[in-house]
């Protein structure tokens, strides 16, 4: 086990193997969530390396056949202990792939299964929330320069400089609505998600654990260009909805979700990339993968207010670690 930076995990990595061919991403939950941009970043910049994000168990249950020392396989766990995540770890290492681990916990048993590992923060602040997250893009990020050069890897870096104090910064403004958000959708046992691009993964995060998990709340999750393809039949006035718009690429994308929401009076709420600065920080070239994080941060404080309108903690489970299952 082996605690380096991003930067020289990747290449330490290429040091012994400079034909990496194959990056999957493997995690449960929350931490596989915080696993999609990177996997994103993978699919969409580089030219020679596959990818694919699967869920730990179907991972164990089912891995690609192609598992080998040209594979790099990131998993991820906020406590290092799920069982299924942990299995994963051995089970890539068994397998002969160039295994990277990321938790928030020094004692891991995830990170004592790994090669390599990342420790990261989780309960410092707003930012600290989506360190996994920003920690398993800055190692796509490498292994798009590392093994093919990456033109706009001087502007990634500009805007991971930047992140963390624009997310710490945007949640001192947000209090307003997000308490506007705790008091419009207290009574409602469904909320429908919609986002798109890299920050698929946010919608998905918000919709399973946030809501579904944290609150109890019915949340199907769709992605904005997929709301058209059948979900936007369920869409009437003052039904309620949550929209993370990127300020990017996919951004035409939500803006016709929202347009037709807003046609039909639903009851939203838009939580815009826009609105909170991020190009301040990420030029064009990049834009598109820091959406996730800042978007992540700042919603954690509407999360917050919905809970306390309920009176339903964030931590209040019904069967999460008090059960065997």
């Amino acid at each position: 086990m082996s605690t380096l930076s991003p930067k020289e995990i990747i290449a330490a990595i290429k040091k012994d193997h400079s034909d990496i061919n194959q990056v999957l991403f493997v995690g449960c939950g929350a931490s596989m969530s915080d696993l999609y941009p990177g996997y994103y970043f993978t699919l969409h910049e580089t030219k020679s390396v596959r990818t694919a994000i699967i869920t730990a168990n179907e991972f164990n249950y089912d891995a690609p056949k192609n598992i080998d020392d040209k594979t790099i396989v990131i998993t991820a766990s906020l406590g290092g202990t799920t069982p299924e995540s942990v299995e994963a770890t051995k089970n890539a290492t068994k397998w002969g792939a160039n295994v990277i681990a990321l938790s928030n916990n020094p004692d891991a048993p995830i990170l004592k299964a790994a090669e390599y590992n990342i420790l990261h923060g989780f309960h410092e602040s707003y930012s600290a929330k989506v360190q996994k997250m920003t920690n398993a893009l800055k190692l796509a990020v490498e292994i798009k320069n590392q093994f093919e050069g990456y033109d706009y890897y001087d502007e990634a870096q500009t805007a991971f400089d930047g992140l963390y104090d624009l997310i710490d910064e945007q949640v001192k403004h947000v209090g307003p609505e997000a308490k506007k958000f705790g008091e419009l959708y207290k009574n409602d046992s469904t909320i429908h998600v919609l986002a798109s691009g890299a920050t698929w993964g946010v919608g998905y995060a918000t919709g399973s654990f946030l809501f579904e998990e944290m609150q109890w709340i019915t949340a199907p999750v769709h992605n904005s260009g997929e709301y058209f393809h059948g979900p936007f039949e369920l869409t009437e006035k003052d039904a309620p909805y949550l929209l993370f718009a990127n300020d990017g690429s996919t951004r035409p994308m939500d803006m016709r979700a929202l347009t037709f929401l807003q046609r039909f009076d639903a009851k939203i709420t838009l939580v815009d990339a826009k609105d909170f600065g991020l190009s301040a920080i990420a030029g064009p070239h990049v834009i598109d993968y820091f959406n996730p994080m800042l978007l992540t941060g700042v919603f954690r404080a509407y999360a917050e207010e919905l809970a306390a309108k309920r009176d339903h903690p964030l931590s209040k489970r019904r069967y999460m670690w008090k059960l065997t299952y």
